[in-house]
């Protein structure tokens, strides 16, 4: 069972305008300088259940909440990504004109589309979902405060329904939000 640090229901950091945000447990990357280093453990936070998914499905509700932003821990973990795929649905349903935002540390092209298309089961109903990916291990020696949406030069931030219908990875733009 996916367990989960936090719910945020404000949260201006994660993507553009006022989002909901879920912080998953579990990761296996360890990235030094990580800022959430107790997200790591699969068991840390509170089991992650129906009523956990009403909580985030009510907090999406207002006009004003621009979207859902999963992060962590590590969503893409496998466990996590069938904890989080009822979610994502329940979300492009009710609010289908809401983004839905997700960080990673894995890499686009060789592990999402690489390997856990073919390797995980729902991992392509996960991605069309997924409006945006933010992807690559945060590493401390590229940190830089000033970009947007990201906390070092590695990672970038995806337009999944794009990159998928074009076959290339084709990078998000504020303007095409």
């Amino acid at each position: 069972m996916m367990h989960y640090a936090e719910i945020k229901k404000y949260d201006i950091a994660n993507g553009p305008g006022v989002r909901v945000s879920l912080f998953v447990s579990g990761c296996t990357h360890h990235c030094e300088g990580c800022f959430n280093e107790m997200t790591w453990d699969f068991d840390y936070g509170d089991p992650y259940d129906e009523n956990a998914q009403q909580q985030i499905l009510d907090a999406l509700w207002p006009d004003y909440i621009a979207g859902l932003t999963l992060l962590g821990g590590e969503p893409l973990e496998y466990a996590n990504i069938q904890g989080l795929l009822p979610l994502v649905r329940a979300v492009k349903e009710k609010y289908p004109v809401k983004s839905i935002w997700c960080y990673t540390g894995y890499t686009f092209e060789k592990d999402v589309v690489g390997r856990f298309l073919t390797q995980y089961d729902g991992m392509r109903d996960f991605l069309d979902c997924i409006d945006v990916l933010v992807d690559g291990e945060f590493i401390l020696d590229k940190k830089d405060i000033s970009l947007q949406f990201r906390g070092s030069s590695n990672q970038r931030i995806i337009d999944v329904p794009r990159s998928l219908e074009s076959g290339v990875t084709v990078l998000w733009r504020e303007d095409k939000a």
